[in-house]
């Protein structure tokens, strides 16, 4: 009994789980203090993320991204890396997808194929020079991967503002074109034929009708079975996963350790890339603008991928979590009063349990050993007194 509860308490899933619902805890505490009703504000806050058709959907849109680069981050991990630098892979992505797809006008499959191939490139190669300056050179990941967010956040900016792809009476580039988009039918549904059909469904109306529904999400399926596969049913991934585990052990097989560390970046990276495809294609207004602060897709990946404990499939079911809160954060803002900046606080408190996670098989333990002590007391105390009668 004491194993399984051990094993049970162990479980990533469930450590995952407890700590989910003490973010929400501490959150609901935080808003009783702030003079906002606790339990309504829990209660708005997921009808906003499960409430209608429509939410779901834009759930599922929101999350798409973030989910790419929580499994780029968690690819990384698994290899031994920490990819810092995913928001500056995911920018210089959003940025080449936008000026590659706003100069195509090729057939529609031809056209998307190269805008992805586009942003996967520029985001592996981005991310590679991370790895090869580790490899070669021996500087951390962590210190070049945040430089080269800043550079990738100005280069944007310089981009947007060049003559050939600024938009005039814009802050940003001109938007990528219709040969490039992955929404579903996107000119249908706003036709005649399309509205007239869609009244007969409600719920495909408030989903396919009223959201940019893409493909992204299902290409985000596939990556993350893909990345399990790779890591865990190939020599390629064995390799990757023994330089992370242990990289003196690895030289002494004979692995290239180097070559190893730049290619799990590249692959990190380019995950990143597809996340920003997906986004520049799927969603509108289908451009980058300028920025003034990072968007943070690439730092919540960093989340996800730690609350999904690096787990490439955990971080389809994460990555929905955070999308599903920052979208429900509008409504618990305009319903209740509650600024957004509490999802930020559940997100925080989130993190912060997993990272303490591994106290509680520790708490665990020491409740069973105080429990067997006692035990063990009584157990004595009968004996002497069945001795002395």
């Amino acid at each position: 009994m004491e194993s399984l509860r051990k094993k049970f308490f162990s479980n990533p899933f469930v450590l995952t789980i407890i700590a989910i619902a003490l973010g929400f805890c501490v959150a609901g505490l935080i808003l009783l203090l702030a003079g906002y009703p606790p339990v309504e504000s829990i209660r708005t806050l997921v009808e906003s993320m499960i409430g209608r058709p429509k939410d779901i959907s834009s759930v599922i849109i929101r999350s798409t991204p973030i989910i790419f680069t929580g499994l780029g981050v968690a690819f990384a991990i698994k290899t031994g890396l920490f990819n810092i630098g995913a928001e500056g892979q995911y920018i210089m992505g959003c940025v080449v997808a936008t000026m590659v797809g706003s100069m195509l006008d090729f057939p529609k499959p031809v056209a998307v194929l190269m805008v992805f191939a586009s942003a996967m490139l520029v985001s592996a190669l981005y991310a590679g020079f991370v790895g090869l300056l580790k490899a070669h050179l021996g500087i951390h990941e962590v210190i070049s991967g945040i430089m080269l967010n800043w550079i990738s956040l100005y280069f944007s900016n310089w981009v947007c503002n060049l003559a050939f792809f600024h938009k005039p009476g814009t802050v940003g580039m001109y938007p990528v074109n219709d040969c490039t988009y992955t929404m579903i039918l996107p000119a249908w549904k706003r036709s005649e034929e399309g509205q007239a059909w869609l009244a007969q469904y409600p719920v495909l109306k408030e989903t396919l009708g009223r959201t940019d529904v893409n493909i992204g999400f299902v290409i985000a399926i596939i990556a993350a079975f893909v990345i399990t596969y790779l890591l865990n049913h190939t020599r390629k991934g064995f390799e990757l996963r023994a330089v992370g585990q242990n990289i003196h052990a690895a030289r002494f097989a004979g692995i290239n350790v180097n070559r190893s560390i730049v290619h799990a970046m590249m692959i990190s990276g380019m995950l990143c890339g597809i996340g920003a495809a997906s986004y520049i294609t799927g969603q509108s207004p289908h451009t980058v603008s300028t920025l003034s602060a990072f968007e943070n897709v690439g730092f919540n990946g960093l989340a996800v991928a730690f609350i999904a404990f690096s787990s490439p499939i955990g971080c389809l079911f994460t990555g929905l979590l955070f999308g599903g809160l920052l979208y429900g954060g509008a409504g618990l803002q305009s319903r209740v009063g509650a600024p957004t900046e509490i999802i930020n606080i559940v997100i925080g408190v989130i993190v912060f349990f997993v990272a303490l996670s591994y106290l509680i098989p520790r708490f665990v333990d020491r409740l069973d050993a105080s429990r067997l002590n006692r035990k063990r007391a009584r157990e004595a105390k009968k004996a002497q007194k069945a001795k002395k009668g």
